[in-house]
């Protein structure tokens, strides 16, 4: 009974979601509890779930389940909750990923940092990209692998037992075997489902999610519906055709194109996908090329807040890598802190892979790229004597991705250089999350060991994205210079209409060398008689200004987190959104704006003009 009103109720709820549910990549965060990630959108679905209620007015009312579809989406959590449903287990016990090899990788990542054993077994064979070898080896996990005939037969193990196994169903658990710690169900093309059982297990939900925020993605929108409607129709996956290898050609066409670079492309499932084998094929590199040499990871501490965090949950893996801050942002010169970081570094005798933002998030600021250039191809010497190892720039050019910085005459040609670019913006606009990455000549034999670790991790870009990549890469360059207008246009207006205001934007004259980001971000004018007063009263301000835009112009004015957009303009808090992690202190409480190459551009003054009226 109860399994025939869940499979009913799937049924309907596919008939009549809202469309962003498939086609959204960021959503609102005026309806987001980030503490309450999936648990509020879960709570209310399941209310709706009792009184029978899956109207399209209903589902769409939903608050935002996570503010971001790479971290988990609607789709995603309903898919979790009916696979919950139907083995009447708790949701929370129930993490989709993208990827096949993650949540394996999830597991040993807790048990490495709390010393404790892992026994992984599977029936027939382990993902292909599994590579047991130098995942032991690069990543530092320990475990034991173990062919079984039945996962009823695993026996009891004095630590985590993982049972692996590919299924091409979605709605059955393979075993009940209380033995077994971790189910890891590999569905196809979809990606792979992990069941925690029992209740000693349940610290791991967070690490676990946390690992799907930070190193990979959940399984896709279009993925999660594939196997709602093989969940609802009880029966195998039913794939579409797909046209990855014509798309895939395209792709890394336009990205060789766009970004002037000699060497190969890869393109991951997300922007943090990306960097993650970036960082860790890197290691990989170094433990062949330099073996024993600490690994000194820099990075600002009030960039993007995945980057951030993403760079600390490695470093905390591996006895000889550590963090090392760069400040970058108003006071600080990019320039100066990396020529001091890397002399210290040089003084150690160490390996710098250097991360930064150009333009900065959020304060739009681009450094001297000539004195960058002297300073990161500036020859030091160790304490021996010895040349100091050079660094590895590795460039995060989402604001900006028609900048060429890799060419052979490009400026930093001579500088071995990584870029990537967070695909959810521009070159998707904003319709996928996959990013992609490029080499300079210098660096482009790191490229291998960087593919191999994307592979390990399973977060190769899908058909889809692939797809939708290969549609928008070739007008982005057109869509950039658009939005730039539009943004310039505006940026001028409200320096007029509230010139008390600190806006932080490129100059005309980077914008002359091709700095053109459509990103702006705005320290409104406050008042009080202390700091905390002023603080406080600026806090109100940034809500009061974004509320407007978002009520007065709904169509197009969007609480969200993206950027490279279609259409529309995007509004968010760095503090409360992108920088997610950072340390408080380092944390920007100022607005941040994002304007498309579409958009009613005089409606937005007239709505910023009615905020002014109400200082």
């Amino acid at each position: 009974m109860q399994e025939t009103k869940v499979i009913n109720y799937i049924k309907n709820v596919i008939d009549n979601m809202p469309i962003g549910w498939l086609n959204i990549t960021t959503h609102r965060l005026d309806i987001y509890n980030e503490e309450l990630a999936k648990v509020q959108f879960l709570e209310q679905f399941e209310n709706l779930f009792e009184n029978d209620n899956a109207t399209p007015a209903a589902l769409e009312n939903l608050p935002t389940a996570y503010d971001y579809i790479r971290l988990g989406h609607p789709l995603s959590c309903v898919l979790e909750w009916a696979i919950a449903k139907l083995n009447t287990i708790d949701a929370q016990n129930v993490i989709s990923f993208g990827s096949k090899t993650t949540p394996i990788l999830a597991v040993l990542r807790q048990n490495l940092l709390e010393n404790k054993n892992t026994q992984i077994n599977y029936t027939g064979a382990l993902p292909s990209n599994f590579n047991p070898e130098i995942i032991k080896q690069v990543y530092g996990y320990n475990f034991d692998l173990k062919q079984v005939d039945s996962p009823d037969a695993i026996e009891a193990f004095n630590g985590s037992t993982i049972y692996i196994s590919e299924q091409n169903t979605i709605n059955t658990i393979a075993s009940k075997n209380t033995n077994i710690d971790f189910l890891v169900n590999l569905h196809s093309d979809l990606g792979s489902v992990i069941i925690i059982n029992g209740e000693e297990n349940n610290s791991y939900i967070s690490n676990i999610q946390h690992v799907r925020r930070r190193e990979t993605i959940a399984i896709t929108p279009a993925n999660a519906l594939v196997a709602l409607q093989a969940l609802a129709a009880m029966k195998p996956f039913d794939f579409k055709t797909n046209t990855i290898v014509e798309d895939k050609a395209s792709v890394l066409t336009s990205i060789k194109k766009i970004t002037n670079s000699s060497s190969k492309a890869i393109v991951a499932s997300s922007g943090l996908s990306m960097q993650y084998a970036i960082m860790m094929g890197l290691i990989h590199d170094a433990q062949i090329n330099h073996k024993g040499k600490a690994i000194k990871i820099v990075v600002p501490p009030n960039c993007y807040g995945g980057t951030n965090d993403q760079a600390r949950r490695v470093a905390a893996c591996l006895d000889n890598v550590a963090i090392v801050d760069l400040l970058v942002d108003g006071d600080n010169d990019m320039v100066t802190s990396i020529d001091s970081v890397l002399n210290t570094i040089a003084s150690q005798d160490a390996i710098p892979y250097i991360i930064a933002e150009i333009p900065t998030n959020p304060r739009v600021e681009v450094p001297d790229l000539i004195k960058l250039k002297e300073a990161l191809s500036k020859p030091r010497k160790t304490p021996n004597g010895t040349v100091a190892i050079d660094p590895v720039f590795i460039l995060d050019q989402t604001f900006c991705p028609n900048v060429q910085f890799l060419g052979e005459n490009d400026i930093l040609s001579t500088v071995r250089t990584i870029s990537y670019v967070s695909g959810s913006k521009f070159p998707s606009g904003g319709k996928c999350t996959a990013g992609y990455c490029v080499a300079n000549e210098k660096a482009k034999d790191l490229i291998n060991n960087i593919e191999t670790h994307l592979t390990i991790c399973d977060n190769e870009a899908t058909a889809l994205q692939y797809n939708i990549l290969a549609l928008q890469l070739p007008s982005m360059n057109q869509r950039i210079a658009d939005a730039y207008t539009n943004t310039r246009e505006f940026v001028t207006f409200i320096n007029k209409a509230l010139p008390e205001a600190k806006i932080n934007f490129v100059s005309r004259e980077l914008a002359s060398q091709g700095f053109t980001p459509s990103v702006f971000s705005l320290d409104l004018p406050t008042k009080g008689n202390t700091d905390d007063e002023k603080e406080t009263y600026k806090r109100e301000l940034n809500l009061r200004l974004i509320n407007l835009m978002i009520t007065e112009i709904p169509n197009e004015s969007k609480f969200c987190v993206s950027y490279g957009q279609l259409k529309g303009c995007y509004w968010t808090i760095p503090a409360t959104s992108t920088q997610g992690t950072t340390k408080e202190g380092d944390k920007d409480y100022i607005v941040r704006a994002s304007l498309s190459a579409n958009l009613d551009l005089e409606q937005h003054k007239a709505v910023f003009l009615k905020f002014v009226e109400t200082l």
